[in-house]
């Protein structure tokens, strides 16, 4: 039976195990997927395991989309351009790092009908997936992308790659069309973002990568009268659908029947 992990810090979050295995006995896959908290110098390790046949594939989530790639021996075209790497898998003895946050992303935009073409951005956040969404951002043609993050050195090192970004200072915010909390504020009941939302006006998208967000300043902005908020949720799913695929070579459906089961 073939084994994979999801691996990150925190992880006990994570609903990647309900919905792979959710998606393994749906399509009789003979697979068991399951969660690991795991530290910077673990992954060499799960890396050897992963070679060894001891692993099959791993998803890989916060802090180590980037840490990770120094393991693997190649990277698939979203995986080099944005260097950072979500899912891993196995081809004859080589570890294979993709990015399967781009599609996800990308994926979750055209479910909500909106069009980010010319459009304002504003990213909280310069993390592992910011990468992934400043990219697929460009590939829709916005017209600008603003990113502010709490440590400031970490939004500069990501202007390396995207030098047409704008930076703002933590705590200030730019006029945007759509703006995405992609830190990990949020993830904790009483998380405090420092930032006034109340100043930003109508017609506005909140995106929150976070998929089970605690409501919180953020989420109260994008639900007022005028606003939309949205959560990560459906990235989420296709991002993993993407996944799925490239271990198992069947693409699983996303419905309302698979939301419903996360859901309980």
């Amino acid at each position: 039976m073939k084994k994979f992990l999801v691996i990150g810090n925190p992880i006990e979050h994570s609903l990647s195990p309900k919905l792979q295995n959710y998606w393994i006995n749906k399509n009789n896959v003979k697979a068991i997927y399951g969660k690991l908290e795991t530290h910077e110098n673990d992954l060499e390790e799960l890396c050897s395991n992963l070679r060894d046949g001891k692993l099959d594939g791993l998803n890989v989530t916060v802090p180590f989309k980037q840490k990770i790639i120094e393991h693997l021996d190649v990277l698939s075209g979203h995986a080099l351009r944005t260097k950072s790497v979500n899912t891993v898998s196995v081809q004859d003895g080589n570890l294979i790092g993709h990015n399967t946050d781009i599609d996800g992303f990308e994926l979750s935009i055209k479910k909500l009908n909106y069009n980010v073409a010319d459009k304002s951005i504003m990213i909280l956040g310069a993390g592992g997936v910011v990468p992934s969404i400043v990219y697929a951002l460009k590939r829709m043609k916005v017209s600008k992308i603003y990113l502010s993050n709490r440590t400031r050195e970490k939004a500069v090192k990501l202007k390396n790659s995207f030098n047409d970004i704008t930076i703002i200072d933590w705590g200030k915010l730019t006029n945007f069309d759509m703006i995405i909390n992609a830190t990990s504020l949020g993830l904790k009941e009483n998380d405090e973002f420092g930032l006034d939302f109340s100043k930003v006006g109508k017609n506005k998208l909140f995106y929150d990568v976070i998929y089970n967000p605690h409501k919180n300043e953020f989420s109260e902005a994008g639900n007022i009268e005028g606003n939309v908020f949205e959560n990560g949720l459906s990235m989420f799913l296709f991002q993993a659908q993407k996944a799925f695929n490239i271990w198992h070579k069947v693409e699983p459906i996303v419905n309302e029947e698979t939301i419903e089961f996360l859901n309980n």
